[in-house]
C-alpha cells in the first residue's frame, strides 16, 4: 500500500472514529450527562475506534512468510515493503536454518 493511500485510509479511520464518538455524545446528552463527563466518554470512545481501525489498516497492508517446514515457527511480518523487499523475505524465510528439538 502506497503512502498516500495509507494517508487517506488513516484519515477515513479517525474521521469515522470522531462520527461514531459524536453520535454516542449525542445520545449520551439526551440523558443530561454532566458534560466533563461527556466529553471523557466522547475521547475514550475516539480513541478506541481509532486504534481499533489502525489495528485493521495495519493488519490490512502487512504480509506474513513463514518457514513451511512442519513443526517451525519461524516467521517474518513486513508492513508496507515493496516487491523486492518481499520476495527477499520471501526467500530469507524458505531457506533460513532450522532449530533442532
Amino acid at each position: 500500500m502506497n503512502s498516500t493511500r495509507h494517508r487517506v485510509f488513516t484519515a477515513g479511520a479517525v474521521a469515522v472514529s470522531a462520527a461514531l464518538a459524536s453520535g454516542i455524545g449525542v445520545r449520551l446528552s439526551g440523558y443530561g450527562v454532566p458534560v466533563a463527563l461527556l466529553l471523557a466518554c466522547c475521547l475514550s470512545c475516539v480513541a478506541t475506534f481509532s486504534s481499533l481501525l489502525f489495528r485493521v489498516i495495519g493488519a490490512w497492508s502487512t504480509t506474513t512468510h513463514r518457514c513451511t517446514r512442519p513443526g517451525c515457527d519461524f516467521h517474518v511480518s513486513l508492513t508496507r515493503a515493496d516487491s523486492a523487499e518481499n520476495r527477499r523475505w520471501q526467500e530469507i524465510a524458505a531457506h533460513h536454518p532450522h532449530r533442532s528439538r
